[in-house]
Parts: C-alpha cells; sequence; structure tokens
C-alpha cells in the first residue's frame, strides 16, 4: 500500500480518532454527571465501577495491543491475505476475552470493590453497577477488535461513524434508563448502543474490507495467526496491565481517604480524559503509519514522523491542560457544587498542568515502539516506576506523610515523566530499528513465499 507524504497522512487518521475519542469522554463526563446529581456517593459508586470495568477490559489488551501492529505491518508489506486472517483470528479471540471479563465482573464484583476500599456508601451504590456492565464488557471487546482492523486499513473515518451513531444511542437511551433504573440503567443503554456498534462493524467488514467472517471464526483460535499477534500483544498488555493495576492502587490509596476524596478523584479524572484526547489520538495514529512505514521498510520516514508527531503532542496537550486549570472551578461546577471539593480538584488541575507534557512521551512514543516490533522494552523499562513511583509513591505520598490527594497526583506526575523519558531516550537512541529490520525482513521472506507459491 503506497504512501505518499507521512505528515498528511498522520493528520487524515488522527483528527477521526481524536473525535471519536472525544464522543466517548463526553459520553462518561456525561454518565458522571447524571451520576453525581444523585449524589456525590453516587458520583463516586459510578467512577469507581467504571475503574475496574476498565482494569477488567485489558484482558483484551493480550490481542487488542497486537492486532493492529500485525496487520499494519502485513498491509505495508503487501500481504492482503495474512491481513485478512489476522483480523478473522480476533473474532474467535474476543468471544474468549469478552466472555471471560463478563464472567468476573458478574461474578466477582464485590470482591473488585472490596479490593479497591470502597466506602460504605458508595458500596451498595457500585455493585449492581458493576455487575449490569458485564454484557457491554463482552461487546466491547468485539468492537474494539473490529475497529481496530478498520484503523489498520485506513478506514478511520467508517469508523468514527460508528461510534459517534453508537453514542448518540447511548445518550438517548441513557436518560430514560437511569430515570427507571438507577445506575444500573446507565449500563443497560451502554449495552444496547455497543450491540448496535458491533452490529454495524460487521455491516463495514462486509463493505468496506470484503471481509465476511464464517460462523466458526467466533469460536475458534488459529495458532499461528494469533501467535504473530500475542508476540506484539502480550507485552503490550502486560505494560498497560502493570498501569492499571499500579493506578488501581493509587484509587485504593483514595478510597481510605473517604468517599468526599473519591468523588474528587473521579471529577478531575473525567477533565483530564479530555486533556489526554489529542496526546493520546497522535499515538494511535503515528502506530498505524509506523506499522505501514516498517512494513514498507521505510524507517527514516518513521524516525522523522515519530519526532514530528511528539512536538505536536507535546504543546497541545501543554496548552490544553493550561487552559483546563484555568477553568478549573467552572468546569467542576459540572459535577458538583461542594466548595471543598472544587478547592481540591481545581489544586489537582494545576498539578496536571505539569503532568500532562510526561504523559504525551508515553502516548506517542510507546505507540511508535510497539508498531515496530519493539514491544518488550515498555514494559522492563516501565515496571519499576509503576510499582515504586505510581504505587508506592501514592501510598508514600498521599497517605504515610499526609498529602493527600495532591501527594497522588505528584505520584502520577513524577511516574509518567520517568517512564516518558526513557521511551524517548530508547526511540532516539535508534534501539528501535533492529527489531524494525527483523520485522520488515519477515514481511519480505513471506511474500517471496507466497510468490513462489
Amino acid at each position: 500500500m503506497p504512501m505518499t507524504a507521512a505528515s498528511p497522512r498522520l493528520l487524515t487518521l488522527a483528527w477521526p480518532m481524536f473525535v471519536e475519542l472525544m464522543a466517548g469522554i463526553a459520553v462518561g463526563l456525561i454518565g458522571t454527571a447524571l451520576a453525581a446529581g444523585l449524589s456525590d456517593a453516587a458520583g463516586a459508586a459510578f467512577a469507581l465501577a467504571n475503574h475496574v470495568a476498565a482494569m477488567l477490559f485489558l484482558l483484551f489488551r493480550v490481542i487488542g495491543a497486537g492486532v493492529s501492529v500485525v496487520i499494519t505491518q502485513y498491509l505495508g508489506g503487501g500481504r492482503r491475505d495474512r491481513a485478512d486472517a489476522v483480523a478473522r483470528a480476533t473474532l474467535g479471540a474476543s468471544t474468549w476475552i469478552g466472555g471471560t471479563t463478563a464472567l468476573l465482573a458478574l461474578v466477582g464484583a464485590g470482591t473488585w470493590l472490596h479490593w479497591m476500599n470502597a466506602p460504605p456508601e458508595v458500596l451498595p451504590l457500585a455493585l449492581p453497577l458493576l455487575q449490569a456492565l458485564a454484557p457491554a464488557l463482552m461487546l466491547d471487546a468485539f468492537n474494539a477488535s473490529m475497529s481496530s482492523v478498520m484503523r489498520a486499513h485506513l478506514r478511520t473515518r467508517d469508523t468514527l461513524a460508528v461510534i459517534v451513531v453508537m453514542h448518540c444511542t447511548h445518550l438517548a437511551l441513557v436518560l430514560p434508563a437511569m430515570h427507571w433504573g438507577g445506575l444500573p440503567g446507565y449500563a443497560l443503554a451502554v449495552a444496547a448502543s455497543r450491540a448496535l456498534g458491533l452490529g454495524l462493524h460487521a455491516w463495514l467488514w462486509r463493505e468496506r474490507l470484503g471481509l465476511r467472517p464464517h460462523a466458526a471464526d467466533w469460536v475458534r483460535l488459529p495458532r499461528a495467526e494469533l501467535a504473530a499477534v500475542l508476540h506484539i500483544g502480550l507485552p503490550g498488555a502486560a505494560e498497560n496491565l502493570g498501569w492499571r493495576a499500579a493506578f488501581m492502587v493509587s484509587v485504593a490509596v483514595v478510597g481510605q481517604l473517604g468517599a468526599q476524596a473519591l468523588s474528587t478523584h473521579a471529577y478531575v479524572m473525567q477533565l483530564m480524559h479530555c486533556i489526554l484526547l489529542f496526546g493520546l489520538a497522535t499515538g494511535l495514529a503515528a502506530e498505524i503509519v509506523v506499522g505501514h512505514q516498517v512494513g514498507a521498510g521505510r524507517l527514516h520516514d518513521a524516525h522523522r514522523l515519530v519526532r514530528r508527531a511528539l512536538a505536536w503532542g507535546l504543546g497541545v496537550s501543554l496548552a490544553v491542560a493550561l487552559a483546563t486549570a484555568l477553568a478549573g472551578p467552572v468546569l467542576l461546577r459540572l459535577f458538583t457544587q461542594d466548595a471543598q471539593i472544587i478547592a481540591a480538584g481545581s489544586t489537582l488541575l494545576w498539578i496536571t498542568v505539569l503532568l500532562e507534557p510526561g504523559r504525551t512521551f508515553n502516548l506517542v512514543v510507546i505507540n511508535a515502539l510497539r508498531a515496530t516490533g519493539d514491544a518488550r522494552y515498555p514494559v522492563v523499562a516501565g515496571a519499576g516506576s509503576q510499582v515504586l513511583v505510581l504505587a508506592g509513591g501514592s501510598w508514600l505520598l498521599g497517605l504515610h506523610f499526609g498529602w493527600g490527594l495532591p501527594g497522588v497526583w505528584i505520584a502520577y506526575a513524577a511516574d509518567e515523566w520517568i517512564r516518558g523519558l526513557l521511551m524517548w531516550r530508547r526511540w532516539a537512541r535508534h534501539d528501535w530499528v533492529p527489531h524494525a529490520r527483523a520485522a520488515h525482513r519477515r514481511m519480505r521472506r513471506q511474500h517471496s513465499g507466497a510468490w513462489r507459491a
């Protein structure tokens, strides 16, 4: 698949992803605001249940982190047949992993929430919500894998259309559902919208990609195709699971600070999700473009693109974080009128101005490293910081030294900067190049073998 100028291609991919992510964040903001409208305890319960659901969904990263990379490399190397085989393999994997995730949420909800130190006034609200989210988790596994395949084929606008329809459906259903069913009603609206998304993705696979899965594809686990995905996906999942586990420790620390601190954490995290949107969209777009360039053997282009993407991400993330901090008191009033929560949240948003540029290194460079095949380094290099700085620092500063939420946020910032600079050092020293060359040689061997056959 020929590629022209890298910069236009990156922007063409990044803007639909930005809008797609923004739509998802907007739904989360509205859900948090609706829950907070019931009470601050309900707002905290909403956030806690969704934190656990997000942690469980990371099981899907075992394949999700590798699908896009493997398919883009095959497409860049001219192996559409292998790319299609990998796409079909993700369906069976999604069934088994999604089903496992849903079961863990349904059966183990009480255990997860107790581990998170859910306050007594929060636990009875969070428990039914987490259990009701179980079907949506399984449906999300299918939507995530199918949309990753679409993006790898550069069909980001089609994916955006599905996401917009899905979220609009969710918003249309969430108000009556929460009115009649409380917090579990939110989960029912999520499941209905995800079912619609699955149907639309299946239609797009047929119409845009010419992919028509057989019934067996939804349950079988082909070894050869999944082995290539797991080569990238297992380290990628380990890095994501490590971060999420450390982050959940920090949330458990916040839970020990009380329901008010948990509510403050929930509201500020929603605003932080808005800040990181551009950096995340840029990182996902860079992963796709770098994967195509590695498959085609264009490593110099990949290096220049990542440097440019990182510069854009740093500039925008810093500007958006600063604007959000300045508007913090106004934005926090969307969730609560509690003066103490607003004052504490405003302080955290100013610390976020220091945090977000460090996070941008991770969002852009880790995705680029993974696209070259250098997937193990982020796990090994980041593990120490995640355990000692993110998890340990949250406890040390937040509880032991008594700094509360500002101490937890300082731990967040320190972890992002340490890992981000390590990732940039890896990229700037070109230590990823041997992995990229090995991936390109593999594409050439497979292409040569298919031509002789």
